[in-house]
């Protein structure tokens, strides 16, 4: 089995930065990606950033030039520098990391961002 720890939310005010950590363990073989979703109140699950195992990163729209994901092969440990937050960045973030062609999720840490 593959364990996935998410760790660094808070609560920050409005133009603040977090940096959130995102750290597999176990049977783990290759991971092809490891990416960070979030999920506000009544809204769908929405794709964040996405890390490749090549380093090739994907951004979603809200926070292109905002947040920077990065990941730590040999820790097996991704990474979402978040800079200029904004209340509408308030969510429960989660991380996904996939291993092969298995997806296994992390319980998710909570941002919010208050004016």
């Amino acid at each position: 089995q593959v364990q996935v720890v998410e760790s660094g939310g808070g609560l920050v005010q409005a133009g603040g930065s977090l940096r959130l950590s995102c750290a597999a363990s176990g049977r783990i073989s290759s991971i092809n990606a490891m990416s960070w979703y979030r999920q506000a109140p009544g809204k769908q699950r929405e794709l964040v950033a996405i890390v490749f195992s090549g380093g090739s990163t994907r951004y979603g729209d809200p926070v292109k030039g905002r947040f920077t994901i990065s990941r730590d092969n040999a820790k097996n440990t991704a990474y979402l520098q978040m800079n200029s937050l904004q209340p509408e960045d308030t969510a429960v973030y989660y991380c996904k990391v996939v291993v092969v062609t298995t997806n296994y999720w992390g319980q998710g840490t909570q941002v919010t961002v208050s004016l």
